[in-house]
């Protein structure tokens, strides 16, 4: 007999990227996927009930990675995916001249890998160097707000605080 290979695949922590919502439970200013994308909801209607007995909600709302615009219509009844969304704080070190911020963590990591976008606010290369040149000036330093949704990762906002 022959000896069979078993080839196994590993998995993640068991926590999911999203998680079913009723439809008329979402709210403005929520997150629920739409069209595949984590999107930040902007407005939402509500038609009356019509002659085939579901209210149907009308969702807009803005891909938070990319601040595109996302529509969709869902019975009121009916379960809407709801994206799990993190968001921390990390310093800012420097910003690479192709683009990347060196980020530092509470406990002393450094991440090289996440790069200026067009949501990030500020978001040129200039305006970030000097932000983290006038913090550094006045003793303060720079934090990056990053986002984590379904896999992607995204600076979304430089701000300065005091340093510890």
């Amino acid at each position: 007999m022959a000896d069979h290979e078993h080839e196994f695949e590993s998995t993640t922590s068991g926590a999911s990227d999203t998680f079913p919502m009723q439809c008329s439970a979402l709210r403005k200013n929520g997150f629920v996927v739409l069209k595949g994308k984590p999107c930040k909801i902007v407005d939402m209607t509500t038609s009356k009930t019509g002659k085939h007995g579901h209210a149907k909600v009308h969702l807009v709302g803005l891909d938070i990675f990319t601040g595109k615009k996302c529509e969709d219509i869902c019975p009121s009844t009916h379960n809407m995916q709801v994206p799990s969304v993190t968001r921390k704080e990390l310093e800012v070190i420097d910003l690479s001249e192709d683009g990347f911020f060196s980020l530092m963590g509470e406990d002393g990591d450094m991440r090289d890998d996440l790069k200026i976008t067009e949501n990030c606010s500020p978001n040129t290369p200039e305006a970030i160097r000097e932000l983290i040149a006038t913090a550094e000036a006045s003793g303060e330093r720079v934090l990056a707000t990053v986002w984590k949704a379904m896999g992607e990762e995204v600076v979304k906002e430089l701000k300065t605080g005091k340093a510890n």
